[in-house]
C-alpha cells in the first residue's frame, strides 16, 4: 500500500533551490552528493546567476522548470525561503527540505517566519520537512538529499555490508543521525534511510517513525529525539512497531534539564524530566540507549541475528581471561552462562588441547582455532539447545589468517537457529571486517555494548505488545460537580472516585460534634479520624490524623484535637471537618496515581507507598489507560515486586485487585483528562490473595 511519504523518499525528480557551482560550500556539495551517489532521477539546478551548473541546464525560477517535480532541496537565505516555497507549490512541487537556517532556533521574527512554512503546508498539502534540517539519504533508492560528508563516495573503495536486514536511521539532529550512518557503515551495517528532521515544521519525527515503520526494506529502526512535536503520529507510529514486532531503538536527549513541577501530589513530584517519555518507550517496547557505540551495537546484533529464546549464554573463546570476562559481561547483564552437560562437554573437548575448558565458558584456545575447533564448537552450540544465544569471543587483528572457513561459518549463521554474536578484544582488521562480512558477521568491539545488546535482545524476544484497556467497567459520570475547586480535600476526592465506580471503605465527614454519635453509629471500631480541608494535602504533618481509636470518649477528645492542631498549624486553611472510617486491615502499602504530562497527556504510576514513597522512588509510569494485564506489568517492574509475591514467607498479596485498581484509576484519568490533572491513592493497602485492595486516602487535583 503506497505511504504518503512515499514521493518524498523515493523522489523521481529533484530541484535544487539555490544551486552553486562551488562544492566547498554546502549548495554546491548537495549537487555532488547526489550524483556520486547515482541519484537515478532527473535534477533541476535553480539559480537564476547561473545558465547551467556541472553540465545540467540551471533555471532562474522554479517555475522555469516546466516538469513535474517531487521534491525541492532549499538552500538560500532564511527570507527568501518562504517565497521560494509558494513558488514550488505554484509549480506543483510535491515535497521540500528546507536546509536553510534561521528560523524558530533563533526566535523573534524568525521564528514567525517558521510558523508561515507550518501554515503553507497546512493550506497547500506540500509536504516540508525543516527548516534547519540537514536532509536525508536513501541507500535503496539512491537519493542523497543532504550535504553531510557521511555519504561520500570513495572511488574505488568497496563498501563493508555484512548484513541483508537494514536499519533506518531518524534524528532530529542531523550531526548524530549521520554520525550513527557513518559508524554503522564502518560495521557493515546496512542502511535503508537516515532522515533529519530539523525544525519539524511540518514534517515531524513521529511521520518519519511511521515510513520506517512500515517499509519493508527496513527491519531495525534507531531514533535519536529531543522531543516529541507530532504526538498523535508519534504514538501510532510506536504502537504500530510494537504490534508487527519491528524494534526500535531510542536515545532520548535533554534528560538532565531542571524540570521543576508545581504538583500538589507526590505522584507528579517524583516524575523526572523524562519520566512520560521512558514510559511511553516502555509501553511500546522500545529499547532505550543512552550511548550512541551502544545504540549501534544494539542495531548490529538486531540487524544480525534472530530473536534467542531464552537467556542462556554459551561463552566461546581462544583465551581464557577473555573468556571470564565476557561471562561477566554476560551475568551482569542478568543473563545466565549455563555449565553445559557431560555429552557436549566430551564432544567439544575432543576438539582442543588438554588445557582447554568445554564447561561455559569455553577455552579451545589458540590452537582450538587452527585444529577447527573453534568452528566445530560453535557448530555444536547451534544445534544445542542447552544455549539461546553464543558469544564468540577472539583476536582478529591479523591482516592474513582468519579463524574460520567462510565455506562453513556461512551456512552455520544463514540458517540463524539462535544469535551468535563476535567480539573482537584486539583492533578488528579491515581485513577480518571484510572477510567474515561475507558469512554475515558483524565485528564488535566493545564488550560492554555487547553484553548490553545480548540482554535487550533477550528481552524484545519476551517483550509483548499492550493490550486495550477496558473502559467500560466505569460508569460514564459526569464529574464536574464533584471538582470544587482546584484541590480536593481527601473526603471530596473519595466522593469523585466513589462517582466514578471506584471502591472505597464507607467513611462519614462529620463537621460538627453534633454529628459524632450518628457517625459512630454506621461505622465499627477502631476507627481512624483525620483532618480535612483542600488546603492541607499532607494531614500528618499538622498532626491531623489518629489512628486506632476504640471507644466513644475517644473520638470526641480526638475530634477536638484534630481541629485544634489544624487551626494552630494552619490558621488559614478552610476546614471542612473531620473524616472518620474503620481502621484497614493489614496490607503492603502502594501508591497509585496518575499525572498530566505537557507532551503526552496523563499517565498512570504505581509504586512502593506510605511515607517513603519520595525516599525510595520505587516507581513505574506508563501512558494511561492501561489494561489490567499492562498494571500487572508495572507491578512485575517495581524492585519491590518480592514484596506483593511473598517475600521471604509472607502470604503473596493481592496482586490481580491491585492491577485492577491501578487499570480503573489510568482510564479514569484518561477519560476526563481535560478536567482532571492529577489523582493519588497513598496508600493503597494490598491484602492477602483474594482479599481486595483497600485505598486508604486519595487527593484528586483539578485542572486549573
Amino acid at each position: 500500500m503506497p505511504h504518503p511519504l512515499d514521493s518524498f523518499f523515493a523522489p523521481a525528480s529533484i530541484a535544487l533551490i539555490g544551486a552553486s557551482r562551488d562544492h566547498e560550500k554546502i549548495p554546491g556539495r548537495l549537487l555532488s552528493m547526489l550524483r556520486r551517489n547515482e541519484y537515478p532521477g532527473k535534477i533541476y539546478p535553480v539559480n537564476p546567476n547561473y545558465a547551467e551548473i556541472d553540465g545540467l541546464i540551471c533555471y532562474k525560477s522554479i517555475a522555469d522548470v516546466g516538469a513535474p517535480i517531487d521534491l525541492a532541496v532549499i538552500i538560500i537565505p532564511a527570507r527568501a525561503v518562504l517565497p521560494a516555497l509558494e513558488q514550488c507549490a505554484a509549480a506543483g512541487v510535491k515535497n521540500a527540505v528546507i536546509i536553510s537556517s534561521g528560523f524558530a532556533e533563533e526566535g523573534g521574527d524568525s521564528a514567525t517566519m517558521q510558523e508561515a512554512i507550518a501554515a503553507l503546508a497546512a493550506r497547500t498539502g506540500m509536504r516540508i520537512s525543516g527548516p534547519n534540517a540537514e536532509g536525508f539519504f536513501s541507500q535503496v533508492q539512491s537519493v542523497a538529499a543532504t550535504f553531510s560528508p557521511a555519504v561520500d563516495v570513495k572511488p574505488g573503495v568497496a563498501p563493508l555490508v555484512a548484513t541483508t536486514r537494514r536499519i533506518g536511521i531518524v534524528a532530529q539532529s542531523g550531526g548524530i543521525g549521520f554520525a550513527y550512518y557513518n559508524r554503522a557503515k564502518a560495521l557493515g551495517v546496512a542502511v535503508s534511510y537516515v532522515v533529519s528532521t530539523g525544525n519539524e515544521s511540518d514534517l515531524g519525527a513521529g511521520e518519519f517513525l511511521d515510513y520506517l515503520v512500515q517499509d519493508g526494506s527496513t527491519d531495525v529502526i534507531l531514533l535519536f529525539i529531543e522531543g516529541v512535536r507530532d504526538v498523535y503520529k508519534f504514538l501510532a507510529a510506536a504502537r504500530r512497531a510494537a504490534v508487527i514486532k519491528k524494534p526500535v531503538i531510542v536515545t532520548k536527549v535533554g534528560r538532565s534539564s531542571a524540570g521543576e513541577r508545581a504538583a500538589a501530589s507526590h505522584t507528579a513530584s517524583m516524575a523526572g524530566w523524562s519520566a512520560a517519555y521512558d514510559a511511553v518507550f516502555a509501553k511500546y517496547g522500545f529499547i532505550v540507549s543512552d550511548d550512541l557505540d551502544e545504540a549501534l551495537t544494539i542495531a548490529a546484533v538486531l540487524a544480525s541475528n534472530p530473536l534467542p529464546r531464552g537467556d542462556r549464554v554459551a561463552v566461546v573463546t581462544v583465551s581464557g581471561g577473555a573468556g571470564i570476562w565476557g561471562t561477566d559481561a554476560v551475568a551482569l547483564g542478568g543473563l545466565r552462562v549455563p555449565e553445559l552437560s557431560e555429552p557436549i562437554q566430551a564432544e567439544i573437548s575432543k576438539l582442543m588441547p588438554s588445557y582447554g575448558t568445554a564447561r561455559n565458558p569455553i577455552d579451545v584456545t589458540a590452537q582450538g582455532v587452527t585444529s577447527g575447533g573453534l568452528q566445530r564448537s560453535v557448530d555444536l552450540l547451534t544445534a544445542s539447545d542447552e544455549v539461546d544465544a553464543i558469544l564468540v569471543m577472539l583476536s582478529l587483528s591479523s591482516e592474513v589468517r582468519m579463524p574460520f572457513k567462510e565455506a562453513e561459518l556461512k551456512p552455520v549463521l544463514a540458517a540463524q537457529k539462535k544469535p551468535v554474536v563476535f567480539y573482537s578484544y584486539t583492533l578488528p582488521s579491515d581485513f577480518a571486517r571484510r572477510e567474515l562480512a561475507k558469512s554475515g558477521v558483524v565485528v564488535l568491539s566493545g564488550l560492554t555494548h555487547v553484553g548490553v545488546a545480548l540482554r535487550q535482545l533477550v528481552d524484545f524476544a519476551t517483550f509483548d505488545p499492550p493490550s486495550p484497556a477496558d473502559e467500560m467497567r466505569l460508569p460514564a459520570y459526569d464529574l464536574s460537580a464533584c471538582l470544587k475547586s482546584p484541590v480536593l480535600s481527601e473526603a471530596d476526592s473519595k466522593t469523585l472516585l466513589r462517582a466514578a465506580g471506584i471502591a472505597l471503605p464507607e467513611e462519614v465527614l462529620v463537621a460538627g460534634k453534633g454529628g459524632l454519635d450518628a457517625a459512630i453509629a454506621r461505622l465499627s471500631f477502631p476507627l481512624v479520624m483525620k483532618i480535612q480541608s483542600p488546603d492541607i494535602v499532607h494531614k500528618s504533618e499538622v498532626g491531623g490524623v489518629r489512628v486506632n481509636i476504640t471507644t466513644k470518649g475517644e473520638v470526641f477528645l480526638a475530634f477536638e484535637q484534630l481541629l485544634n492542631n489544624a487551626r494552630k498549624h494552619r490558621p488559614d486553611a478552610a476546614i471542612q471537618g473531620v473524616l472518620l472510617g474503620p481502621m484497614a486491615k493489614k496490607g503492603v502499602e502502594i501508591i497509585v496515581g496518575t499525572m498530566t504530562d505537557q507532551t503526552f497527556g496523563p499517565m498512570v504510576m504505581v509504586g512502593l507507598g506510605g511515607i517513603t514513597t519520595e525516599l525510595f522512588r520505587d516507581v513505574v509510569y506508563r501512558p494511561a489507560p492501561v489494561s489490567a494485564a499492562e498494571a500487572g506489568a508495572m507491578l512485575a517492574g517495581l524492585k519491590a515486586a518480592p514484596l506483593l509475591n511473598g517475600f521471604r514467607g509472607a502470604a503473596k498479596a493481592d496482586v490481580a485487585a491491585l492491577a485492577q485498581l491501578i487499570a480503573d484509576i489510568s482510564v479514569l484519568a484518561a477519560r476526563h483528562a481535560q478536567k482532571i490533572a492529577e489523582i493519588e491513592l497513598n496508600p493503597v493497602l494490598v491484602h492477602g490473595e483474594g482479599q481486595g485492595v483497600t485505598i486508604v486516602d486519595a487527593l484528586v487535583v483539578g485542572r486549573k
